[in-house]
């Protein structure tokens, strides 16, 4: 399939409470064709009609020229309750950037008919993956920006899986990988073991072997540019 029916709708922060509320309700049982992640953001305007799913995949891409700093932040939701909606609610009416986006991304239907074993994937019974990207220009914004990042993250705690979706994770998530991969960590370190047991592929949220010596440690900047 080359043609999807794409939209991007934007509301304004003070109707957040009732688009989360419709969106949490109405994702539970719509068409596993159709899929939306909640953004709320002040009113822009809307675009929906047919287009090529790469036109979709890209949309955003003049709002994220290069260069610029980023910090992100990332959980697993059973469920979108009120306490979390809250916390959205709260941080949501003081995004740092105009290029900041904080995504809730729908992860039910054919995910969960998988066994959590099977892959390296274990969170097939989550039905949300929340990410916080955040984004902006001038480092000199870097603490204050990070600061809200870890701030919100921290208020999703509660109601919130131990581990995230692994491509959102930033540098500094290295510590909770086993909290990521779950109960299959083990399997993969042991895989690791057999296929890279120098560690040779390391920058990343890395695994490291079961058994034996690593080529070096991990690298940890603040922001990446």
């Amino acid at each position: 399939m080359d043609t999807v029916h794409g939209a991007i709708i934007f509301y304004s922060v003070d109707d957040a409470r009732d688009v989360a509320d419709f969106y949490r309700e109405y994702i539970r049982s719509a068409p596993e064709e159709f899929g939306a992640f909640l953004d709320v953001a002040p009113v822009a305007g809307s675009m929906v009609r047919p287009m090529p799913y790469p036109e979709l995949n890209v949309a955003s891409d003049e709002l994220q020229p290069r260069g610029l700093q980023a910090y992100w932040k990332a959980n697993f939701l059973s469920e979108l309750g009120d306490g979390a909606i809250n916390a959205y609610l709260d941080f949501g009416r003081m995004v740092p950037s105009v290029q900041t986006s904080v995504h809730i991304y729908p992860i039910n239907g054919a995910v969960q008919r998988i066994g959590a074993e099977d892959t390296a994937f274990p969170y097939r019974h989550a039905n949300f993956s929340p990410v916080i990207a955040c984004m902006w220009s001038d480092p000199a914004d870097n603490e204050s920006n990070i600061k809200w990042v870890r701030d919100f993250w921290t208020a999703l705690r509660p109601f919130s899986e131990p581990g995230g979706y692994i491509n959102f994770m930033d540098a500094d998530d290295l510590g909770r990988i086993t909290d990521n991969y779950s109960a299959n960590y083990s399997r993969l370190a042991e895989l690791k073991a057999k296929y890279d047991p120098g560690n040779l592929f390391h920058i990343n949220q890395n695994i490291k072997p079961a058994h034996g010596p690593t080529l070096s440690t991990y690298h940890y900047d603040e922001t990446r540019k």
